[in-house]
Order: structure tokens, then C-alpha cells, then sequence
């Protein structure tokens, strides 16, 4: 196969970012069609990427038999609907997180998928993060020795609206889903238990919603290791995601990327640039790598390094966090 014919379903900010990496920067790869609920938007992304096929109705382009994957950037509650519905089609499939915020339908969406056969990767970029992966390939070759504990900080720099929160699912299912993911991912550990801790201390609005704007959880891995996530809606100086790994034999940590490395040191102060504003800058190269990982998964015919199994558990930490801060105690985690 020398080119993956792609059809894009939700061309909004991460479906736009991904149709342009798929168009311009992933050799193996050829946009044919993109799709989205608002017409108009996928016209309008088909016309600026000169892609030939734009449509409203997602389906269109699992009935095309010239498109062999799809890329689903839909809104969350379409996820395993969608999933399913391509599995038997025979397209693969990147879908990205979650799944769904229902635990069973992620399983019905992963049945669907084994049935068909067919590729199923979930978007969780940070693994592709060239830093964080380094950090993950440094313990897992022992550098630091026996790892003892793991801190992952993810800060958001501004608040999402209020409307978003109502539907998200909560902090724990829509924000802190990603750093349960590194969590696994850094040690290629499973977390046994986790308790949760958090209140609402940025905007008020959002404890009206139901939710928290402010989180730690405390992991428990079920080699011994101990690992904390912290979690706030609102850093004023920008996106703040940096993690450590501690060992017997030593330490590796990753810092915050800045658009430059310039530091300005005087008599008065050290002035370096804050850490990049937003997600889409911050994670960019990530971005490429994951796709160009499901590209090349799908021409050598060899299964995405995070699937859907990796999807559902990151779920159920999510609801494991949510129990935890109501009961105020740890939750052991039962798969």
C-alpha cells in the first residue's frame, strides 16, 4: 500500500490540526474526504487543504470504498457509535480520547473492533511527546534503577466555558484522562489504587456545574511505586506540563518547553520566556508522531502501541478519581 487513503469525521480545532498534518506532513497518507455535523465547516476545511470530498453525514465515508481509515475528531458522545459503525465497514481507525464516557459502550466499541480485525489507535499524543518518551525509555532501561515515585503536573492556562464543563464528564474524565494515561505509560505499570482530593478554587461557576477546577490524586502501582497528578484549570503563565520519575539509582525529570531558550540575567533578575500558551503548540510534534505511527501501523499491518484497551482503563481511573473524592478515601481499581 503506498498511500493510506484517510476520511476525517469533525474538522473543529484538533479534526482542522489533524487534516492538515495528515495533507501535508504524513508522506504515507492521503486526506480524500473530511466530514462534520456543520456542512459548512467541512467545505470550508476541504476548499483551504484542497480535499476532493466534503460531507455532513460521517457515513458517506464509511460507505466509500476508496478510504481505508477514518479519523475521528467528533464530538465525545459520537466516539463508540462511530467506532463501531467503522469497524464494520472494514476502516481503521485513530479515534481521539475517550472512547466514551460509558464504560460499557467502550467495550461494545472494542468488540466491534477485534470482530473486524482491523487497527483501532486512541489519541493520547503526550505518549508521542519526544521528551516524555525519552523519560519512559530512560526507566525502562533502568537508568534511575527501581522506580519510587512519579509527579505529573498539568495545568491548564485558562478555564474551559461553563458549557463545555457541564458535558465533559468533570475534571477527572476530560482533563486529568491524559495524565492517568502517562501514569501507566511512564512505568508500564498498572495502578492498583487512587485517591483523590480537590475543590473548586478558580472559578466558582464551575463547582455550580458539578465539577473541580483543583485536583491531586495519589496512585499506587502495583510494583510498590507511589505516583501524584496534579491538576488546576488556571496557570496565568501558561500551559504547565512537566513530570519526574524518582529512582533507587536516580532521577529524570522533564521541564516545560519555551518558544526560545533565551535567558536574560542582570543585577535586578533572570528573565527567561514563559512556557507555550497552549496545547496545540505545545504538543505538535506529538501530534505528527501519533499519526504517522497510525499510518505506518496500518501499512506494515502491525497493531498501535495504544489501542483501545488503553482507552477504557484511563476511564475507569477517571471514575475510580470520582468515587474517591466523594468517599475521601482510596479506591482500588478492579478491571
Amino acid at each position: 500500500m503506498e498511500k493510506v487513503n484517510i476520511g476525517v469525521i469533525g474538522v473543529g480545532r484538533i479534526g482542522k490540526l489533524h487534516t492538515r498534518n495528515l495533507k501535508y506532513q504524513i508522506s504515507g497518507a492521503k486526506v480524500l474526504a473530511v466530514a462534520d455535523i456543520f456542512e459548512e465547516s467541512a467545505q470550508q476545511v476541504a476548499s483551504q487543504l484542497e480535499i476532493p470530498i466534503a460531507e455532513k453525514d460521517y457515513r458517506t465515508l464509511l460507505e466509500n470504498k476508496d478510504i481505508d481509515a477514518v479519523v475521528i475528531c467528533s464530538s465525545t458522545d459520537t466516539h463508540a457509535q462511530i467506532i463501531s459503525e467503522a469497524a464494520q465497514a472494514g476502516k481503521h481507525i485513530f479515534c481521539e480520547k475517550p472512547i466514551a464516557l460509558d464504560l460499557d459502550k467502550i467495550d461494545q466499541a472494542i468488540t466491534a473492533v477485534k470482530k473486524a480485525g482491523i487497527k483501532l489507535q486512541v489519541g493520547f499524543n503526550r505518549r508521542f511527546d519526544p521528551s516524555f518518551k525519552k523519560a519512559k525509555e530512560l526507566v525502562s532501561k533502568g537508568t534511575i534503577g527501581t522506580p519510587h515515585l512519579v509527579r505529573i503536573t498539568s495545568r491548564d492556562p485558562e478555564p474551559p466555558p461553563i458549557s463545555y464543563v457541564k458535558v465533559s464528564g468533570g475534571i477527572f474524565l476530560d482533563m486529568m484522562i491524559h495524565d492517568f494515561d502517562m501514569a501507566r505509560y511512564l512505568l508500564d505499570q498498572e495502578v492498583v489504587e487512587l485517591m483523590a482530593v480537590g475543590s473548586c478554587l478558580v472559578d466558582p461557576a464551575i463547582g455550580e456545574a458539578g465539577d473541580i477546577d483543583t485536583a491531586i490524586v495519589t496512585l499506587k502501582y502495583e510494583g510498590g511505586a507511589w505516583g501524584t497528578i496534579d491538576n488546576s484549570r488556571k496557570a496565568v503563565y501558561g500551559y504547565d506540563q512537566r513530570i519526574e520519575i524518582f529512582g533507587s539509582e536516580g532521577c529524570v525529570s522533564v521541564g516545560n518547553p519555551r518558544p526560545t531558550e533565551v535567558i536574560i540575567n542582570s543585577a535586578k533578575d533572570t528573565i527567561s520566556d514563559k512556557p507555550l500558551y497552549f496545547f496545540i503548540e505545545r504538543y505538535q510534534e506529538a501530534y505528527l508522531a501519533e499519526m504517522e505511527e497510525f499510518i505506518q501501523c496500518i501499512k506494515e499491518d502491525r497493531e498501535p502501541s495504544v489501542g483501545g484497551l488503553d482507552g477504557k482503563i484511563s476511564v475507569q481511573m477517571g471514575y475510580a478519581a470520582k468515587e474517591s473524592l466523594g468517599k475521601r478515601s482510596f479506591v482500588k481499581l478492579i478491571r
